[in-house]
């Protein structure tokens, strides 16, 4: 079964919890992991940056790995988030990192730098080459501050062998519909917009890697299982609902929005590590409503 295959439909961008002194919270994460595979989603992502990577120490990063792994059994597939933009890094964890249960990596594209659409393709290519399982490459410029351009992406789709597919969360359709009509046809397209996910089904992506799912994994899973099968009459009826929640998660920050709605929802503590902070009391409260419902 190829990677298009495996991850098609709704994967988690699985959160870190925390305990009030920062430390990471096992028994939270085992929870919430249970949570959303009772729940219907097809896969789980640990280490993305819904999962605060960039502030937690390699030794947090290798427990937590063990343990998703220890804990999730083989009941879903999953992939871990490996990237950077030191390429060198990047090749090293692939190389050291335990790997051997995921089924792929998500690598975000190098941040800050700003790298030309070349040395997006060369960076991409190097590690691709390095790396024991598939890339998944993930352009998400709103963060990186440089979108990796439909061309790019299809000429490392093409040309690139261990490269599987893409998170696309250039919050951008036209550059999504481009990858979609010339990717080669075992090359998966997922999207990372939980807002954009609807319309992109009807264009044709294999699903999502997804924040929302963190809190209503089945809610959104049915909507993009529905989507899926172009039954989108239900799909919009299951999406309406959760716009709100769309906007809430992102008002401030994520993952300070998911964590205030999972806190709400009695799974973990409302604890985030610095540079990112709480949801402001404001929009907290509009988060509390909206779980009163």
């Amino acid at each position: 079964m190829n990677i298009r295959e495996q991850l098609k439909g709704t994967g988690v961008a699985i959160v870190t919890p925390f305990n009030k002194n920062e430390t990471v919270d096992f028994l939270a994460l085992e929870k919430l992991i249970d949570f959303v595979i009772g729940n219907g989603v097809e896969y789980i992502v640990t280490l993305g940056t819904t999962g605060e990577t960039p502030t937690l120490d390699k030794q947090e990063k290798l427990d937590i790995i063990h343990f998703t792994f220890e804990k999730i059994k083989g009941r879903v597939p999953v992939v871990v988030g490996i990237g950077g933009n030191n390429t060198k890094e990047v090749v090293e964890q692939l190389q050291s990192y335990p790997l051997d249960k995921a089924v792929a990596v998500l690598s975000a594209s190098p941040y800050y730098s700003k790298p030309s659409q070349e040395g997006l393709f060369q960076h991409y290519k190097l590690i691709a080459e390095a790396s024991p399982k598939p890339i998944i490459l993930y352009n998400v410029p709103g963060r990186t501050g440089r979108n990796m351009e439909a061309a790019t992406t299809l000429r490392l789709a093409h040309e690139v062998a261990n490269i599987a597919g893409i998170k696309e969360a250039g919050n951008n359709i036209s550059q999504c519909m481009q990858i979609l009509r010339d990717r080669p046809a075992d090359f998966l397209v997922v999207s990372g917009d939980d807002d954009l996910v609807l319309p992109e089904l009807a264009c044709g992506i294999d699903g999502v890697i997804s924040v929302v799912a963190n809190c209503y994994p089945k809610q959104f899973s049915d909507m993009v299982r529905a989507g899926l099968a172009f039954d989108f009459t239900k799909a919009k009826k299951l999406n309406d609902p959760l716009m709100e929640v769309y906007n809430l998660l992102f008002t401030e920050n994520n993952p300070a929005g998911v964590k205030a709605f999972l806190h709400e929802m009695g799974f973990v503590k409302n604890v985030v590590r610095l540079p990112v902070t709480p949801l402001s009391d404001t929009v907290y409260q509009k988060v509390k409503a909206y779980c009163a419902q």
